[in-house]
């Protein structure tokens, strides 16, 4: 009996990944189980399990082609092979059988509706199937295949988003596409031009040379630079962002790194400012709860955690990726850096897994480390607050009345003003002021 696997659901309602890589080849005798492909969502790159055994018939996509859910993934001959469960349609889904309203048998292959999200780990994944004819001759056309921005340009733009050819994956209709689409602007008339002339006569030379080619590279977007835009967009529109600025004297942090550095790189541990920051960060929150919060508008209520969940923005090849510290208040600096370094190695390797990006109750963000003194960080919704941490100064300081020498660490901190007020953002930033200037104290806690 044939069977199509269709491209899952791997989470949290997305409807497009990117195929970068086929693990099997058409004609190859596969088990339930088997990788099929490496794809790359807007936050993971997963590799996608097989739930059925049979023979590949049909490969649909190629690698960086962008793969819709729900759209046919695999085709196999699962012939002696046991019916699987028939996973009953989503409300509102149709029938990818014309005219069929459930699931069921067209022909001798196997039919059903609906779609699910792939676990992580992969067990339990049941596919839903749909005959290899559907789609073809008797469907109604589909919907030109294009983004919400392509949409809205076509618009603004008066063209007929149907009758404008796509040269994007799967035929998708693209933004140069459409600009090549709309008529050309009458052609301005030539001026000729008038060089310079010097009192003998002769021409003036140019005080720049021209170039002999000028070019542009384009690049697509990965869909983990989408989500990036996307959540960014919407945080800086929605949240009322509030900002403050400070500077703390960390001489005795710097100090105490330096001793024990020496004994956490024999244990193979890279001790950095971060586990520090972020113990310290986490005693706040628990003594400051109104920042460790989520507003939940449409109920009309603020969701105040117990827990502090610590959100670390990393710096990615692919752009922005924030894993997840569960319990970070009750983690050693020991386990703090241990887990940083773990966390940061898996999400630039795109191995991080999904639910280590969920959850966060609180973010931080170290652009100090590569360049940067302050910065107006913006808020990861649907958290209440962000901290932006810059780079270590050495600076002059004033201890006892006389000037010395000292180590100053810039902290920028960014409210959801809807909620938490100045001086909730104030009282919170001098606790954390306090425990990094004195850092004994956050391990005597």
């Amino acid at each position: 009996m044939g069977y199509v696997f269709l491209f899952p659901d791997l989470g949290e309602g997305l409807t497009e990944g990117k195929l970068l890589q086929w693990y099997v080849q058409e004609g190859q005798q596969v088990k339930e189980g088997d990788l099929v492909a490496k794809v790359e969502t807007d936050k993971v790159v997963a590799d996608i399990p097989l739930p059925r055994s049979g023979r590949v018939l049909k490969l649909h996509g190629r690698p960086e082609e962008i793969l819709l859910v729900g759209k046919p993934l695999v085709e196999l001959d699962t012939e002696g092979q046991a019916s699987p469960a028939v996973i009953p349609a989503k409300a509102g889904t149709p029938s990818p059988a014309s005219g069929d309203s459930g699931p069921g048998v067209v022909g001798n292959i196997e039919v059903a509706t609906g779609s699910d999200v792939m676990p992580a780990s992969g067990e339990g994944l049941e596919s839903p199937v749909i005959p290899a004819e559907a789609g073809k001759a008797g469907t109604p056309a589909t919907r030109a295949l294009a983004s919400p921005v392509a949409r809205r340009m076509a618009q603004d733009l008066g063209l007929d988003l149907e009758r404008v050819p796509g040269t994007g994956p799967q035929g998708r209709v693209m933004k140069a596409d459409l600009l090549r689409a709309q008529p050309s602007p009458p052609t301005p008339p030539v001026i000729p031009a008038h060089p310079g002339v010097r009192r003998d006569g002769t021409p003036t030379p140019s005080l720049i040379a021209p170039r002999a080619e000028r070019t542009e590279r384009a690049e697509p977007l990965s869909q983990l630079r989408k989500t990036v835009a996307a959540r960014m967009a919407q945080a800086k529109a929605t949240i009322p962002h509030a900002t403050t600025f400070e500077e703390v004297e960390v001489s005795r942090l710097v100090e105490l790194r330096q001793s024990q550095r020496g004994r956490y790189e024999a244990q193979g541990i890279h001790l950095s400012y971060m586990p520090f920051i972020c113990k310290a960060t986490a005693l706040a929150l628990r003594r400051h709860p109104k920042l460790n919060c989520r507003l939940e508008l449409e109920r009309g209520q603020v969701v105040y955690h117990d827990f502090v969940h610590l959100g670390l923005a990393v710096d990615t090849p692919d752009g922005l990726i924030v894993p997840i510290i569960r319990d970070a208040d009750l983690l050693s600096i020991r386990e703090l850096a241990l887990r940083i370094a773990d966390l940061a190695a898996r999400a630039r390797n795109r191995q991080i897994r999904l639910d280590e990006l969920k959850g966060g109750t609180f973010t931080i963000t170290n652009y100090g480390a590569i360049a940067g003194i302050h910065g107006a960080p913006i808020i990861n919704a649907p958290e209440a607050a962000i901290l932006g941490v810059g780079r270590l100064l050495d600076a002059p300081v004033v201890r006892e009345g006389a000037v010395a020498a000292g180590k100053v660490l810039p902290l920028s901190l960014a409210v959801d003003h809807r909620i938490v007020d100045g001086g909730d953002a104030a009282r919170f930033l001098r606790e954390l002021m306090e425990l990094l200037a004195n850092p004994l104290s956050m391990l005597m806690d």
